[in-house]
This record gives structure tokens, sequence and C-alpha cells, in this order.
């Protein structure tokens, strides 16, 4: 074979290698904008919701930048933001400037930045994702969006595995309440404290309630939609709570003070031993949130249980 042949074979070779190539194929998703396309998966993320660091982060994604990193950490925790995670403002005013410094691929911003997303739309796209709406539950929405980061991110393998996990845990963690209450498991109202006279109670579609119904625990006070799930009520509101186990969200620094209180020490449930503190956990979070919430409420009920 002569040196122009050899010359010739390799060329058509090395075609048809590049055409037997995969093209990047185009990812398409649906967020509360409508469908979205990207041609090459985001690289350099932004996340201007904790939940959206959230989500992030437990999809194996570290973004280049997010809001209030630091706090995060300090609120949220599960998993922690590294370090090398740039700060680019909090969550209600994003530094615009900090951002585009970043050169960001994507930008994830979630219910308090929907009217920025005109702003944010000259940096790079925006992906927003809402889990509240007095349609929908937040829990699923949650979930729902860490599908939709998966595919975005390539991630959906990785993604399933961890929603398979998810929903096999919650089941053991009912059938552990179920061990020590019985088939009938008790009602329960998980609070925060406002003050030693007021509490934030959970609402219907809240990320609490879902948690509460894959436990197949009863909500003691089912309220009606509200923002963020999320509504207050004066602590007196809750003297007519003769069988309920109320679990209480730390950290709350009053808690010593409180628990010295008439107007507590009055309360059926404190009277019966039917109330306990609940680990720190984050109620407004990603998916995986909803595994570390069921962790917590289960781990303070089996307490109540033992005493």
């Amino acid at each position: 074979m002569s040196l122009t042949s050899v010359r010739q074979l390799i060329a058509v070779v090395g075609m048809a290698l590049l055409l037997a190539q995969p093209a990047n194929a185009e990812i398409t998703i649906e967020d509360s904008l409508g469908s979205q396309t990207f041609q090459d998966t985001p690289k350099r993320v932004v996340a201007l919701n904790w939940a959206l660091i959230e989500q992030a982060l437990e999809l194996d994604v570290i973004p280049v930048g997010a809001s209030n990193p630091e706090a995060y950490n300090t609120w949220v925790a599960q998993p922690l933001a590294p370090k090398e995670v740039a700060n680019i403002g909090t969550r209600a005013e994003p530094n615009l400037e900090k951002i585009a410094a970043l050169k960001p691929d994507v930008i994830l911003a979630g219910d308090r930045q929907r009217d920025l997303v005109d702003s944010l739309s000259t940096i790079a796209p925006v992906v927003l994702l809402e889990n509240y709406s007095p349609d929908s539950s937040a829990g699923d929405n949650a979930i729902r969006h860490f599908r939709t980061l998966a595919k975005l991110f390539d991630k959906e393998a990785l993604g399933e595995s961890r929603l398979d996990s998810l929903q096999q845990h919650i089941a053991a963690l009912k059938g552990q309440l179920q061990q020590h209450y019985g088939d009938t498991l008790p009602e329960v109202l998980p609070v925060r404290f406002g003050s030693d006279t007021s509490v934030y109670l959970y609402t219907e579609h809240s990320m609490s309630n879902w948690v509460l119904e894959q436990l197949g625990l009863p909500n003691a006070r089912l309220l009606p939609y509200a923002a963020w799930g999320v509504t207050q009520k004066r602590l007196e509101t809750l003297k007519d709570l003769e069988q309920a186990y109320v679990l209480y969200i730390l950290p709350y620094p009053e808690e010593e003070d409180l628990k010295q209180s008439f107007l507590w020490k009055a309360m059926p449930f404190v009277r019966q031993n039917h109330v306990n503190s609940v680990d720190p956990v984050w109620s407004y979070g990603g998916a995986m949130s909803l595994k570390y919430m069921a962790d917590v409420y289960v781990k303070s009920l089996l307490e109540i249980a033992d005493q």
C-alpha cells in the first residue's frame, strides 16, 4: 500500500471515529417558569435559596456561589457547604455583581427570588424552583425539584438512588414507631417557639406535614395553607390537646425559662409527659431534609416512649 493510500485510510478512519462520538445532548427541564433547554450540563452553579444549596450538594454538585453559606451551615447543616462556596449576599438581596463575577452557567432561584428573575437572567440562565403552593405539598415539590436538578446536572441515577433510600428509610422509621406505639400511632404536633407564649405551627402542604403523613402520624392540629407552611399562634391555643404528643424543634434559647412558666406546666401534654424536644432540623429544605426531619421526629417520639 502506498504512503498516499495509508494517509487516505487514516483520514477515513479518523472521520468515522469523529462521527461516532455522541454529540452533547440537549437537556430540557421544567421549572416554575416553564420549559427550558440547556445545550450542555451546567458546571458553574450559583444557588440563591438554602433549599437549593442543599439539593445541589446532595447531588454532589458544589455551587461556586450561594446565599450566605455560613448561615446555611448553622441552620441547615446537612450537608455542610464547603468553605470554597463564595458568599453572594442574602437570600432576599443577592449581590448581582458578585454573582456575575463568578461567571455561572446557571443560577438556581427559589420562592423569594421570583421578582429578581429578569435581572438575574442578564447574567446567566435562571432555573426557578418554588416549593410553596396552596395546591401541592412542599414535600412533593421538593422531590420533584430534586429530580429536575438531577436531570439538569446529569445526576439522574444518583438522584433516584437517594430518593429510593429516602422512601426505604422512612418505611423503616414507621416500623420502629409501630413497635413502640402499636399499629394506631399517636397524634403529633411539631412546633417551633416564637417566644414563651407563641408557637409556629406547620400547616397543610408543609414539609413537616408531608413527613407526618409518610410516617403514619396524624397531625394533631392541621391548619389551612399558609406561606412557607407555617402560621403563628398563641401557646394557650394548645390547651385542648389532651392526647397529642408535642415535639418542639430546637434551638430555642429560652427553653429552660419556658419549662418553668405556669402556662407551660398547665398544658395537658406537659402534665402527661407527652412532650419532648427535637434536634435542630431545617423545615423548609430540599428532598433530603424530609429524611432528616423524619429522623429527628421519630427519635424524639421514641425517647418519650422509653421514659
